[in-house]
């Protein structure tokens, strides 16, 4: 089967790990706009980051025949200097036009303040603007719930989101059914310490479903693996799951969802 991985941070990683994610099947990536460890000095920076992405990650990534794409966006751990982030904002359609930027993203929040409100609802109006696809970031561990209900509330409140352009990553047990339920998409993040295990991803597929439900495993700085979007594959397969099932979580819902950019050529396979 292959495999798309709708969230992970390349820069952060190996051009090892591209090889290893070829072996293991995968055909596509995504690396959403992100932190990049430590605040950066000012716009410059983060405009350097965007050419990286859009011009140097697709260039490692195809020489093991995997496409790579991106999400551009002013993240949400940077988003407290409200001025900063609007300089940035400014360049972000510049680099929306380039060949492998699907939609904006990582957007969200981080500590749920009024600044990163603020920095996320101007963004939201710009991917509403051009019709782009977005990926969320909700906050981690104690902040996540309210962080997740403050996000919901404002889209669903818009009036011009389409809930089916909008994923919310790094969901977990007790925000999945909220999301789904007002008809985003929900992706479980697998990373051992903050977030997901592989079993307790599957644990939550086999409790939600797999409509609207995505798996990624971010693999950034902090303890994290490719390699764990696999063992989750394999955990379906250890409990007797359906190929075709394991096929839609891991390649059919990435694909129908980031296919809503005309950028993206990947279509699922099952209907």
């Amino acid at each position: 089967m292959r495999v798309i991985e709708p969230h992970i941070h390349m820069i952060a990683r190996t051009t090892q790990d591209y090889q290893r994610m070829a072996l293991m099947h995968t055909v596509a990536c995504v690396e959403p706009a992100f932190w990049a460890g430590y605040d950066r000095a000012g716009a410059q920076a983060f405009y350097d980051y965007f050419k990286h992405l859009t011009e140097f990650e697709p260039t490692r990534a195809a020489q093991y025949n995997i496409r790579h794409f991106c999400h551009i966006c002013m993240n949400p751990k940077e988003a407290e200097n409200v001025g900063l982030a609007r300089e940035v904002i400014s360049f972000i359609p510049e680099f929306l036009e380039k060949p492998t930027a699907l939609g904006i993203g990582e957007i969200g929040l981080n500590k749920n303040t009024k600044n990163e409100m603020t920095v996320f609802t101007e963004q939201v109006e710009l991917a509403v603007k051009l019709d782009k696809i977005m990926w969320l970031h909700t906050p981690h561990l104690a902040d996540k719930l309210k962080g997740t209900r403050m996000m919901l509330d404002y889209l669903k409140g818009h009036g011009g989101v389409k809930p089916s352009m909008v994923c919310f990553d790094h969901a977990e047990e007790h925000t999945i059914g909220m999301i789904i339920e007002a008809g985003f998409w929900a992706s479980m993040t697998i990373y051992p310490v903050t977030k997901n295990s592989p079993p307790r991803v599957v644990d939550a597929i086999e409790r939600f479903g797999l409509e609207q439900i995505m798996v990624d495993a971010s693999g950034d700085w902090g303890p994290s693996d490719p390699a764990t979007l696999h063992e989750a594959i394999f955990e379906m397969r250890k409990r007797g799951h359906k190929e075709d099932d394991i096929e839609r979580a891991f390649y059919d819902n990435p694909a129908k969802f980031l296919s809503q950019s005309p950028k993206f050529p990947f279509k699922p396979t099952h209907r």
